[in-house]
């Protein structure tokens, strides 16, 4: 039986062309290779909240398309044509970031985190989860402002301009794996028996815009592959 999946990203408020007429063709090209839809996320429905919690509405939308499978990319990751189809190697009772951090440097501790115990941090620029595990994008459920007010950067991100309020989204998933007891693995650690390189996928929040378009066209020189917009620049 097929199983139906969708690449989900945000594209909102006109974000950074410069970089997405970079990143998404590689992405669509991805979506095609393991026959998922891709789905760009373009309308703010909370205004109010930082825009990449507009990711969120994956938490009804998976319902709504009938996904058995959930991936979503920030806009401004760049993915390798040989990056294999991670669900291939998922069991569907376990979500999945890229990779993950130590929560209690981040995060104040509240109860569910300190119940899970687990000391998940997320990095979900690149998440997965099946339909069983949608409470990975659960709204929040508590007041915003407490929300924010648990949240530290990193002393790197904070000299690189990284509020509380950018890191909200990271902050949510990590607590909704706790609050839910959902199991979490990551793709560095399922694919390295394997032999798959880290590098196949490239991601940075640390850098604006301008910076960020220019090191992705210096990663594609280093894999061999084509600026779409500049064809080969």
């Amino acid at each position: 039986m097929k199983l139906k999946k969708t690449i989900f990203t945000v594209n909102v408020d006109n974000f950074a062309p410069e970089v997405t007429e970079i990143t998404f063709p590689y992405i669509k090209a991805y979506a095609h290779k393991i026959g998922a839809e891709f789905f760009e996320i373009t309308a703010r429905k909370n205004p109010d909240k930082p825009p990449a919690y507009e990711k969120f509405q994956i938490y009804d939308l998976g319902r709504l398309m009938r996904n058995d499978w959930n991936i979503f990319f920030d806009a401004d990751t760049l993915i390798h044509p040989d990056y294999p189809d991670i669900t291939t190697l998922l069991n569907k009772d376990t979500v999945c970031f890229h990779g993950k951090d130590f929560a209690p440097i981040r995060w104040r501790y509240d109860e569910p985190f300190l119940r899970d115990g687990r000391y998940i941090g997320g990095c979900n620029w690149f998440a997965v989860a099946s339909d069983w595990c949608l409470d990975l994008w659960h709204p929040l459920d508590v007041p915003m402002e407490y929300a924010i007010d648990q949240i530290f950067p990193a002393v790197l991100e904070s000299k690189t301009g990284v509020t509380r309020e950018h890191l909200l989204d990271d902050y949510l998933v990590s607590r909704n794996i706790a609050r839910y007891g959902l199991k979490h693995t990551t793709a560095m650690k399922v694919l390295e028996p394997y032999g798959i390189q880290i590098g196949y996928i490239w991601h940075d929040y640390l850098c604006g815009p301008e910076e960020k378009a220019v090191k992705m066209k210096e990663a594609l020189k280093k894999w061999g592959l084509k600026c779409p917009k500049l064809g080969g620049g």
